[in-house]
């Protein structure tokens, strides 16, 4: 991948320089640069505060009272998982921080409980059905609010970034449910050849 974006730049500089364009691709360039410094900061802004609020609502306990209405559910996808304390914390935190919009936030807890269920299962190199389900579950993750989109709108400079809301809750409940039932359709597949 970086030799094709070394052969893309090298192309936009010789074709800038042979058009006459270098000044404008200079300016272009420190732009650029200029606005992903921008767009950075108020990233890291958002991801601070909703980072911290996740900490704070775990010290508090609603990762707890997160995953008493979701238990009759993970019991049902995570039936090994489910049945460990540390499993079932890891997979509601990365639940949690994935409904947030906070992907980075929910990256450690993830690690952690594919690592536990890696160990429960003794899944040597290969993944169970459980550990497939979590994955599709993590990347399709229902949005209740989409920090990080609304945090990039706000910083390109959007009059309402928050509109993404609605549509990003009903799209990604539309493809959980879709990747839940795949996930399970294939696993009854494999187990019964």
């Amino acid at each position: 991948m970086n030799t094709i974006w070394i052969i893309l730049l090298a192309a936009s500089a010789v074709c800038a320089i042979v058009f006459g364009k270098g000044e404008a691709l200079g300016g272009a360039a420190l732009a650029g640069a200029a606005r992903a410094v921008e767009t950075v900061l108020g990233l890291c802004a958002a991801f601070a505060l909703w980072s911290g609020v996740l900490k704070a609502a775990q010290a508090c306990g609603v990762q707890r009272l997160l995953s008493r209405p979701l238990a009759p559910l993970l019991k049902k996808l995570f039936p090994t998982a489910f049945a460990d304390e540390e499993a079932r914390q890891a997979i509601t935190a990365n639940l949690a921080a994935n409904m947030l919009g906070l992907g980075n936030a929910a990256t450690p807890a993830g690690i952690a409980a594919i690592a536990r269920m890696k160990t429960l299962e003794n899944s040597a190199g290969t993944a169970t059905d459980e550990m497939c389900m979590f994955l599709v579950l993590n990347m399709s993750s229902v949005q209740l609010f989409p920090a990080t989109v609304v945090a990039l709108r706000a910083a390109a400079g959007s009059a309402s970034p928050a509109d993404i809301a609605l549509p990003a809750l009903l799209a990604t409940v539309v493809t959980t449910i879709f990747g839940i039932t795949a996930t399970w359709v294939l696993a009854r597949v494999r187990r019964h050849g």
